[in-house]
């Protein structure tokens, strides 16, 4: 039987491999950029182009995202930012999001095979999961560098640690039995220190899951010392405690330092990104348009519907969660699950998911660490139930009633992903552009193609920046944009000959009266309830009106719908 099961954990996990591929690397430009991956995208052009990068404590987070970047944008033989596009810059959060299923491998030994290929399955198919693995953000790099950490210091315990059953070394074959691997267990340990390194140089935020996982692991060495006053043996650690702390240290310190500095280009910006944190403090304790009632993340896990549209819900992986939860605690045998990492996690998620609820600022991205957590308790509840009986009928009954809940995920991360990407009763969708945003793009081309200037036409943009994002990342092959924030930043300008204006609502009131008799005017979508107005010059206006006609005209004697 057990010949039989490893081949069918290979063809699970295997699958689990490909379908995380294929709902996060299927027509990555097919949602409009969200104006915090645009933000990103500029960012990264710098560097690109540059090859500058300066950390910038009140803004875009940590510097992994762009230097791991270069590598794709470099394969793909893009060198400036007008040469990037969605595809290039999503690719980089997709296959990171792929990594976070390979490296599950690591916890063998801490949860049976058929918990690391359930977990496999929901991180392939999760649409949260699948949905910002899509997203030119930080998010699914910190959770892909947390779960490497994770994984890492399970195998630091597992080789440091002395054998569970002592008395083995005294009555049975000395060669047999298992001992200590000093070596093996301060490279795991430096493998932890370098992946939590790379957390604190990702996001912020990254504080918040140090602080859950050192009270998960407090909590779960006061369980053990309890158990030992009760007189249960259980295995303990070999003493060079130093060396390892010393090798976890130096590996998390050095990427750090590394690439706060930008390589020691910026020598302060380690210390910035020490600072940052009075910033983030103030963000974080409320009084934006972020702010959200503390059910926020759970309300968007388990159900969301809105209006007439569709159900959404991962409510499996709550409910197969709770089941880990109780093997966790001793309520339900876990078989061969390893106690202590299963509490670990419990702690974790539950100290991670607490403090992410309690901040008042909070945007959906920011549930994937915790909700990670969640999966793997989910993949400890999925293999309880599987072993609920000996027989194989009974598991196989077992697995026919879990997979149409994987399935209903799979066509929910479908739906997520092909059908309603910036939708807003996606309840992944948040603070979006909408598709119509990409017909004012659309218009700049237009009127680009009649413009003797083409791509250096002169545009401005008046608006404040958060009706701004992501002009700077769509306009970015044309040479010569302009933004201000006001219309009286502009008032001694003489606006009447630009060719090009994009105007927020408010500031296309105070120059609707200027631009009346010179500018043709249009109305375009931004995000919900977010407007821009664009003013384009009459002369201009109307040679593209001449053009579409021709064009028009060409089309109906061609006959095949081609201009």
């Amino acid at each position: 039987m057990r010949r039989l099961f490893i081949p069918g954990f290979a063809v699970v996990f295997a699958a689990a491999v490909l379908a995380g591929v294929f709902f996060r690397t299927v027509r990555l430009d097919l949602r409009p950029m969200h104006h915090d991956e645009a933000n990103q995208a500029v960012k990264f052009g710098g560097l690109l182009e540059e090859g500058e990068y300066r950390y910038d404590p009140d803004d875009h987070h940590g510097p992994t995202l762009y230097y791991l970047t270069l590598p794709f944008a470099r394969i793909a033989g893009r060198t400036t930012l007008a040469g990037l596009d969605e595809t290039v810059l999503r690719l980089v959060p997709a296959l990171f999001g792929v990594g976070i299923i390979l490296l599950l491998l690591l916890f063998k030994g801490a949860m049976p095979r058929e918990a690391l290929a359930a977990a496999g399955l929901l991180v392939a198919v999760s649409p949260a999961m699948t949905y910002y693995s899509r997203f030119y953000i930080q998010e699914t790099l910190l959770v892909f560098f947390l779960v490497g950490a994770a994984g890492c210091a399970w195998r630091w315990h597992a080789a440091a640690r002395e054998p569970e059953r002592t008395e083995r070394r005294i009555f049975g074959p000395a060669e047999e039995a298992p001992s200590p691997r000093p070596k093996a267990a301060a490279a795991w340990a430096a493998g932890a220190g370098f992946f939590c390194g790379l957390m604190y140089a990702t996001k912020e935020t990254s504080v918040i899951l140090f602080g859950a996982a050192g009270g998960a692991l407090i909590l779960v060495g006061l369980l053990e010392r309890k158990k030992k006053k009760r007189g249960v043996r259980r295995a303990r650690h070999v003493s060079p405690g130093f060396g390892y702390a010393a090798a976890f240290g130096a590996a998390a310190f050095a990427p750090a330092w590394l690439l706060y500095t930008s390589f020691l280009k910026n020598r302060g910006g380690f210390v910035d990104s020490l600072l940052a944190f009075g910033g983030y403090l103030e963000r974080a304790s409320g009084g934006t348009i972020h702010d959200h009632p503390w059910h926020f993340y759970f309300s968007t896990l388990i159900w969301s519907r809105t209006g007439e549209g569709p159900v959404w819900s991962e409510g499996l992986v709550i409910a197969l969660a709770a089941a880990g939860a109780f093997t966790a605690l001793g309520a339900i045998k876990a078989g061969d699950a390893d106690t202590r990492f299963s509490r670990a996690l419990l702690f974790f998620t539950l100290g991670a998911a607490a403090v992410y609820s309690v901040i008042p600022y909070k945007t959906p991205w920011n549930l994937l660490p915790f909700f990670m957590g969640l999966i793997l308790l989910a993949g400890n509840g999925t293999a309880v139930m599987m072993r609920i009986s000996r027989f194989l009928a009974v598991r196989a009954l077992v697995v026919a009633l879990l997979a149409p809940g994987f399935v209903n995920l799979g066509l929910q991360a479908w739906r997520a992903n092909d059908v309603h990407p910036a939708d807003p009763r996606n309840p992944y969708v948040y603070a979006q552009t909408v598709p119509d945003f990409l017909k004012l793009v659309k218009r700049v081309e237009d009127i680009a193609e009649v413009s003797t200037d083409g791509r250096r036409m002169l545009i401005m943009v008046v608006a404040p920046p958060e009706e701004t994002w992501p002009l700077p990342w769509s306009l970015r092959e044309y040479e010569r944009v302009g933004y201000w924030t006001d219309a009286a930043a502009v008032a001694g300008i003489n606006i009447t000959n630009v060719p090009f204006v994009i105007a927020g609502l408010d500031a296309a009131e105070e120059l609707g009266d200027s631009l009346e008799n010179s500018h043709q005017a249009e109305f375009y979508g931004l995000r919900p309830e977010v407007h821009l107005v664009v003013f384009i010059r009459r002369d201009l206006w109307e040679m593209h009106l001449v053009r579409m006609d021709k064009q028009e005209t060409a089309i109906r004697r061609d006959g095949k719908g081609h201009p």
